[in-house]
């Protein structure tokens, strides 16, 4: 069978090698291209907003996917979900955003979701794609915005883990139990499930959801 061709479009390395580990477990049947723009995050958290450059940006890479015969585009970024919303439009290969399967997730498993994000710009995004899940189910949700404000400079910039780690975690203990779930909204912050394990409210990262739905929509399942 003749391979798939899947083309991310990322705005950081953070998650470069984790989501190739995933596709090659999950969807070993498809080839992965790589398009890396790691100036587009800091354009949006510097204008607290996706610009009409960031989105003639991404309509750059999007066509640069399709020259490369992708059969499906995955978006790496949660910030990017404005500028995906406009292009996706006017495109003829399906773009994915990898959060969108952890949103869907998130409405099923209850009504009270806490979104944790480490940009300010990724907040808004995020929980406008949870409710708009919600609505597809007809199901009412409350959602509470946290920020955990300078993580993720910390992580990017300062190159401190431990630093970022902590920062969040102490967020999560604060919402344990006052949620149904928690949303972590950026897929770097997988790097935290480790130290999860005895946090007992669900926790959900986008990654490996956006993975195994990038499998659904290739028609592999």
């Amino acid at each position: 069978m003749k391979k798939k061709k899947v083309v991310i479009i990322h705005t950081s390395l953070v998650s470069f090698d984790y989501l190739k580990r995933l596709f090659e477990q999950i969807i070993p049947e498809a080839d992965v291209y790589n398009i890396v723009d790691d100036r587009l995050l800091a354009e949006v958290m510097e204008n607290s907003a996706v610009t009409n450059s960031i989105i003639q940006r991404m309509k750059n890479h999007i066509n640069s996917a399709e020259n490369l015969g992708a059969d499906a585009i995955l978006s790496q970024c949660s910030s990017m979900g404005p500028a995906v919303d406009i292009l996706s439009k006017s495109v003829r290969t399906p773009i994915l955003k990898i959060d969108l399967a952890m949103a869907e997730k998130a409405v099923a498993i209850g009504k009270k979701i806490a979104v944790v994000a480490t940009v300010a710009s990724t907040v808004k995004p995020s929980c406008r794609l949870i409710k708009e899940s919600a609505k597809r189910i007809g199901k009412d949700v409350e959602i509470s915005e946290e920020l955990v404000d300078g993580a993720l400079d910390v992580l990017l910039y300062q190159g401190c883990e431990e630093k970022h780690n902590e920062m969040v975690l102490q967020k999560i203990r604060f919402l344990e139990g006052k949620y149904d779930v928690i949303v972590l909204a950026q897929g770097s912050m997988t790097r935290l499930l480790p130290l999860l394990k005895n946090i007992k409210t669900p926790i959900l990262t986008s990654p490996e959801l956006g993975v195994r739905k990038m499998r659904n929509l290739l028609g592999l399942d």
